[in-house]
């Protein structure tokens, strides 16, 4: 028999791996898109108004943005990154 707290772990490491897949798509998108307009991280954080760092740590997929973050990336590149909400 499962324990709550061995349940409760198993849900967070689902929820986890949810948002890193989501995360990981954003980078993977940024990428693309900073390859094509040739930015710099440093180029996009400036336009962002963030740290390099901040950029560098969203483009390894592993950090878990607001909506706040995802529509400046949005604007600063150009790009739909929740287009279904748009509908």
């Amino acid at each position: 028999m499962t324990s709550i707290s061995e349940t409760q772990e198993v849900m967070m490491q689902q929820d986890v791996k949810d948002w890193t897949q989501y995360s990981q798509g954003i980078a993977a998108v940024m990428s693309k898109r900073m390859a094509e307009l040739g930015l710099t991280q440093r180029m996009l954080a400036d336009k962002m108004n963030c740290t390099q760092q901040y950029v560098s740590n969203v483009l390894k997929g592993k950090k878990n943005m607001t909506l706040e973050t995802i529509c400046m990336i949005e604007n600063a590149l150009g790009v739909e990154i929740i287009n279904g909400l748009k509908k």
